[in-house]
């Protein structure tokens, strides 16, 4: 196969694989998301509250979340829907390459999605690092997002899952911010890295955002293995 050959077929299969992941119902997720940003922007500037790089990172923090709801969640779902499933269980070791790339397709779209949102910000509200304010919001979608896939091959179903995941994030939530021990801990999944506390000298704060970071992606990479390992499980599937 020459290397022109290869770059067509490449990008057919990424065409195509975008189509099934941001079909139906991802452009009401992706609106939605907007719609949650834009209103939270609004609240800032009639409330007149202070706005820094911390607070605009909070404000993305929910319509990232969401943005990666949609096309993990219901994934295995709608390739079931859509009759997909059993070829792709057909070809042996084939659906870790399809859904390996989907994944990696999904947080890269959903990466410059958040580059947009966070370039809003910075002509609207703030002059903020669009594509540095997206990188460290790919952290906590990572863990969320994985998580959620992991827990889709436990349920194959979207509506299951979403359950799950809406119960967890709102644990996870008041959990980590009744604490404030916690919050500032490199053990908060929501940890705002721009956020700077008070009582906190800014080395110790480098080195607790490096290892929440180090948290999140090592959790992150945890959740998809095991994720990848349930698929071994072909009768369950098909």
């Amino acid at each position: 196969m020459g290397f022109k050959n290869f770059i067509n077929l490449t990008t057919r299969v990424v065409r195509y694989n975008l189509q099934i992941i941001f079909a139906g119902k991802f452009f009401w997720f992706l609106l939605a998301a907007f719609g949650f940003f834009a209103f939270f922007m609004f609240q800032q500037a009639w409330n007149r509250a202070e706005i820094n790089e911390g607070s605009i990172y909070g404000l993305l923090l929910f319509p990232c979340l969401l943005l990666i709801f949609y096309p993990v969640v219901f994934g295995i779902q709608n390739d079931e829907d859509n009759r997909i499933l059993e070829i792709i269980f057909g070809i042996p070791n084939y659906r870790y390459k399809v859904w390996g790339a989907r994944m990696l397709m999904i947080y890269i779209a959903n990466y410059f999605i958040l580059v947009v949102f966070a370039y809003v910000a910075r002509v609207l509200l703030y002059p903020v690092a669009p594509f540095e304010m997206a990188a460290q919001l790919i952290f906590p979608m990572l863990f969320f997002g994985n998580l959620a896939f992991m827990f889709s091959t436990l349920t194959r179903s979207g509506n299951g899952t979403a359950v799950i995941m809406i119960m967890l994030g709102l644990v996870f939530f008041i959990f980590m911010g009744s604490n404030n021990r916690l919050s500032t801990s490199y053990w908060n999944i929501f940890l705002n890295p721009f956020s700077i506390p008070e009582n906190i000298h800014p080395y110790i704060w480098q080195n607790t955002i490096l290892k929440n970071r180090l948290f999140l992606l090592i959790g992150s990479i945890v959740w998809l293995m095991i994720g990848f390992l349930n698929l071994q499980k072909r009768e369950k599937f098909v």
